[in-house]
C-alpha cells in the first residue's frame, strides 16, 4: 500500500510540474512506440522489397523506405525498443555495480577506498567514448559488447558521486551518536548511509540514461555496436548518410530526430529530479 501511495504522489507532482512532465511524456511516448508500435504497424523491419527501395514518404511508408526497401518506420519502431531496453539495462548494471563500489569503498575507507578509487580514476582517464570503442573492439563487435563497453566506462560516475555522498553522510552528527551508542557498521549502512544515497544513485541514473542511449547509438554510427541490418538508431543514421546527398533525407532523418527526443528527454528529466532530490540544490 506504500509503495501505491508513493506511485499516486508521484504521478501527482509529475502533473503539476511542467519541468517534469515535458521529459516524462516524451519519454513515455517513445516507450508506447516501442511496446504498441509493432501492434500499429505490424511490418517486419528486416523484410526487404528492391522494388520499393528510396521511397519517399507516403500514406504506404509514412518514413519511406531504405535502400533495400525496408521499411524505415517499422526500423524506427524496432530502434526505439532497442535503445530503451539496452540504454536501461546499461543504466540498472552501471548503477548497481558502481554504486555498491562507491558505497563499500566510502563505508570502509582507508587503504581499501584508496586502491578503489584509484582504480576508477585510471578508468576516469580515457574518455568515456572511447574507452567504450575499446572494449567494444576487444571484445568483439556488437550490440552486447558495446553495452558492456558503455557500463564500463559509466561505473565510475557512479562510484565517485556515491562514495562521495557516503563521506559526507558519515560526518554527519547523528552518524557519530550511531557510533556512539554501539551501532554495527552494518547498521549504520543499511539504516542511515543507504536511505541517503538512494535519491543521488537515482538522479546520476537519469542524467546516464541519455548518455547511454546516445554512446549505444555513437558506436553503431561508427560500425562498432549494431550492425546493419540491425535496426538500431545510430547504424541507420550510419545508413542514410550514402543517400543524404542525393536527396533522400528520410533514411537518417527520423532515426536521428527519435536519438535528439530521447536524448533531450533523458538529461532534461535528469535535471529536474536533481533540482527535486538534492536538498542543497535551490530549486525553481
Amino acid at each position: 500500500m506504500k509503495i501505491l501511495r508513493w506511485i499516486k504522489q508521484g504521478i501527482s507532482y509529475v502533473y503539476s510540474d511542467v519541468n517534469l512532465l515535458i521529459p516524462v511524456a516524451l519519454l513515455l511516448g517513445l516507450v508506447g512506440i516501442s511496446l504498441f508500435g509493432p501492434v500499429v504497424w505490424p511490418i517486419d523491419p528486416l523484410f526487404t522489397d528492391v522494388s520499393a527501395a528510396l521511397q519517399a514518404p507516403s500514406i504506404s511508408h509514412p518514413m519511406g523506405t531504405d535502400g533495400t526497401g525496408r521499411d524505415v518506420l517499422a526500423r524506427f519502431i524496432a530502434g526505439a525498443r532497442i535503445s530503451l531496453i539496452v540504454g536501461t539495462i546499461v543504466v540498472v548494471l552501471g548503477a548497481l555495480i558502481g554504486g555498491i563500489t562507491g558505497l563499500i569503498a566510502g563505508t570502509i575507507g582507508g587503504r581499501f577506498d584508496n586502491v578503489v578509487m584509484r582504480i576508477m580514476d585510471a578508468i576516469l582517464a580515457f574518455p568515456p567514448l572511447i574507452l567504450a570503442m575499446a572494449v567494444t573492439v576487444g571484445l568483439g563487435v556488437g550490440i552486447q559488447t558495446a553495452a558492456v563497453g558503455i557500463i564500463i566506462a559509466t561505473i565510475p560516475w557512479y562510484a565517485r558521486v556515491i562514495r562521495s555522498d557516503v563521506l559526507r553522510i558519515r560526518s554527519i552528527q547523528y552518524i557519530e551518536a550511531a557510533r556512539a551508542i554501539g551501532s554495527s557498521r552494518t547498521r549504520i549502512m543499511s539504516h542511515h548511509v543507504i536511505p541517503n544515497v538512494i535519491s543521488t544513485l537515482f538522479v546520476q541514473a537519469s542524467l546516464s540514461f541519455g548518455y547511454a542511449i546516445l554512446a549505444l547509438a555513437a558506436l553503431g554510427f561508427v560500425g562498432l555496436g549494431a550492425q546493419i541490418p540491425t535496426p538500431e538508431w545510430g547504424a541507420m543514421i550510419t545508413d542514410g548518410l550514402k543517400y543524404a546527398l542525393t536527396g533522400r533525407w528520410w533514411i537518417g532523418f527520423f532515426p536521428g530526430l527519435g536519438l535528439l527526443i530521447a536524448v533531450i528527454a533523458a538529461n532534461s528529466l535528469g535535471d529536474r529530479m536533481r533540482d527535486i532530490l538534492d536538498p542543497r540544490h535551490i530549486t525553481s
